[in-house]
């Protein structure tokens, strides 16, 4: 029997004419392997199709918009996951979730090779191959793009002469990553970073400048968990789902920006995202209200650097393990209500109450009613300042000085 190529199959060009360029090229069957992670476009059952149109022997569509919901997006709430304090992962959490299809796929169709359409120059490849390692570190990896040089006009030339069904001719000038949680765009007239966005290329966000009305909406959480919307009971996906229409109604979510990318080289990308960055924006403020003051200065290192590991391609890793387990532990009381208001590109918190608030009203006032005892605040601060004040009188006493 020979080998069998598990290919992670999208249902564009690049994954289309990797079909029979795989079997040519290594003599194995070839299994496509297509996961939904909300990215909508075509139905899965033409994709499947055309998938065994070029050549696949078997061909699987999974539909995993739920299970990327609850057990990738969620955990990057709870963990308040903006790398580089500003882009909520919309790629990086896919990836380790097609990994663990791909290798499901492998395992049920007895393959020994998974394949995937990643260049070098990119994040994804990291991503896609330290996930196989961790899972199946058994299975054998090609990047067709990366391994032998495959270009887009190459690929077009291909499908042309072996006449594939696959229409080259509508060719988008970005490149162009999507699913539930977000939108990612690149390439082009972007690549020169003084070139503004132009309006044509969003699609998850109506143009934030255009007048229309506010939209007040209320998230409950619990336990860090998004569980309904204006008191209306929700899953994962049905949150995100809905706050990225009524967000993206008002162009909330778009980021610009320059990012560090994991193989040294800074990559213009342009972002939409606007139920993350609603669902992320209302889950810090309930924390601020309900985790207490240490514990939140230290998850604040915790979330940079859990989101620092799932950009790096590196969700299967023991320390994203541990830091899941403290993060955890970290959202036993961070439940309660949160109010925003969405407008002009801004998801703005106007209101927030928990019955684990650590917020005292008596504590807070200024008026009437305050319980705060003014009385043990000089003591207070003159110890607290007793180092500062040690060092300087030493200082003065040695003629160095503060330098």
């Amino acid at each position: 029997m020979s080998e069998r190529v598990v290919l992670a199959y999208s249902g564009g060009l690049d994954t289309s004419v990797a079909i029979p360029y795989l079997a040519e090229q290594t003599g194995a069957e070839v299994i496509a392997v297509a996961v939904d992670v909300g990215q909508g476009g075509e139905d899965l059952g033409a994709i499947r199709q055309r998938a065994l149109d070029c050549g696949a022997v078997e061909a699987e569509v999974v539909d995993a918009r739920d299970e990327f919901a609850a057990e990738y997006c969620l955990p990057a709430i709870r963990a308040n996951a903006l790398y580089m304090d500003r882009y909520p992962l919309v790629s990086a959490l896919s990836r380790p979730l097609i990994v663990k299809h791909l290798v499901a796929a492998a395992r049920a169709h007895g393959g020994t090779i998974v394949s995937h359409g990643c260049t070098g120059k990119g994040n994804d490849q990291v991503r896609f191959e330290v996930g196989l390692n961790a899972l199946a570190p058994d299975l054998k990896i090609i990047a067709p793009a990366r391994d032998f040089a495959w270009s887009r006009d190459k690929a077009i030339a291909f499908a042309e002469e072996r006449g594939l069904p696959i229409d080259v001719s509508a060719r988008s000038p970005y490149s162009i990553d999507q699913n539930l949680w977000g939108r990612a765009v690149e390439t082009g007239f972007l690549e020169d970073i003084w070139n503004a966005p132009v309006e044509g290329l969003y699609s998850y966000t109506a143009d934030p400048a255009q007048e229309r009305d506010a939209d007040e909406v209320v998230i409950t959480f619990d336990a860090g968990v998004p569980v309904a919307i204006d008191g209306e009971t929700v899953t994962p996906y049905q949150a995100i789902l809905e706050l990225n229409r009524r967000a993206g109604d008002h162009g909330v979510g778009r980021l610009d920006m320059v990012e560090d990318r994991l193989v040294g080289i800074k990559s213009r990308e342009v972002y939409e995202a606007p139920g993350a960055i609603a669902l992320i924006t209302a889950h810090q403020e309930l924390e601020a209200v309900t985790v207490e003051r240490d514990l939140a200065r230290f998850k604040k290192s915790v979330d940079q650097r859990w989101g620092e590991l799932v950009y790096d391609g590196l969700w299967f890793s023991p320390l994203k393990e541990s830091l899941d387990a403290f993060i955890d532990d970290a959202q036993r009381h961070v439940s309660g209500e949160v109010r925003m208001t969405l407008h002009g590109g801004r998801a703005t918190v106007t209101g927030r109450r928990s019955e684990a608030s650590l917020y005292d009203f008596g504590m807070a006032t200024y008026d009437t009613g305050d319980t705060f005892d003014q009385s043990l605040a000089k003591g207070f601060v003159q110890l607290w300042g007793l180092p500062s004040r040690m060092a300087a009188a030493r200082d003065a006493r040695l003629g160095g000085g503060a330098q």
